[in-house]
């Protein structure tokens, strides 16, 4: 799978449900076919990803010590609420109520394409995420993608 791409505003209708984008859409030939899964997120948001990339997640949960209670707990908030999305034949996904209700999700939501997932957040909550952006945004990006062990110390 190429890496996913883009930010999408849509709205969930009165049961849930929730159109797929078409620009997402393209991006997610598989999706028709092998359907998507829903999880919690790491924050505030809901995490979908494609079959394939699930199925790694659970490759490396799968080769964590089950006997140690750290991962037990990170496995079971992690898969707790995992569910399938299958796309019905308008291209809609039916989010569960309890998944929303987590991520404190209502009707206007934001997806935004974070590589090999899709995050969804509730549209307030997206807002007040981007306008906490650092106010040194360089900084971040240093600490998080530059090559320490290549500069000179000063």
């Amino acid at each position: 799978m190429s890496h996913l791409t883009g930010e999408f505003n849509c709205k969930l209708d009165a049961k849930g449900r929730m159109m797929i984008p078409a620009g997402l859409k393209i991006q997610l030939p598989e999706a028709e076919k092998e359907g998507l899964m829903i999880n919690r997120g790491l924050e505030k948001y809901l995490a979908i990803y494609t079959k394939s990339e699930w199925d790694k997640r659970l490759d490396e949960l799968s080769k964590l010590n089950e006997y140690d209670r750290q991962n037990n707990r990170f496995v079971r908030y992690f898969m707790g609420g995992a569910t399938p999305l299958i796309p019905d034949s308008t291209g809609r996904v039916l989010l569960p109520k309890s998944l929303l209700d987590f991520a404190g999700i209502g009707t206007d939501v934001v997806l935004t394409c974070m590589l090999n997932k899709i995050e969804v957040w509730d549209k307030a909550a997206h807002t007040e995420m981007i306008n906490n952006e650092p106010d040194n945004f360089a900084e971040l990006a240093e600490a998080v993608m530059g090559n320490k062990a290549g500069r000179i110390n000063e």
